[in-house]
């Protein structure tokens, strides 16, 4: 069974950096699409960064500050977070779209981690 366990979450003061990390384990498998979304309170959950085979997106609040790896070797992914402002608070959401021989290709979410930007 696939899972997806976040990691790197925490606070920062504005300025700062955090990487979030998502480590996918679930026997043999291949990330298609790694992305990363975002919930702030009462807010709506909205997509941060996505990297496919052949491209990569990002929202526009956070372009040139933020930057997704997609690691196929180490089944993992990341979100280096630069440049934080306090409007970047949320709790942060790993997706992956995964490949596995038993089950195709379907989408899994981690746990979410909790980032705190402060003034």
């Amino acid at each position: 069974q696939v899972q997806l366990v976040e990691s790197g979450g925490g606070s920062v003061q504005a300025g700062g950096s955090l990487r979030l990390s998502c480590e996918v384990s679930g026997g043999w498998l291949r990330i298609n699409i790694m992305s990363w979304y975002r919930q702030a309170p009462g807010k709506q959950r909205e997509l941060v960064a996505r990297r496919t085979d052949n491209s990569y997106n990002y929202a526009d609040s956070v372009k040139g500050r933020f930057d997704i790896v997609r690691d196929l070797a180490k089944n993992s992914g990341y979100l280096q977070m630069n440049e934080l402002k306090v409007e970047d608070t949320a709790v942060y959401y790993c997706n992956a779209n995964v490949w596995t021989p038993s089950a195709g290709s379907k989408d899994y979410w981690g746990q979410g981690t909790q980032v705190t930007v402060s003034s």
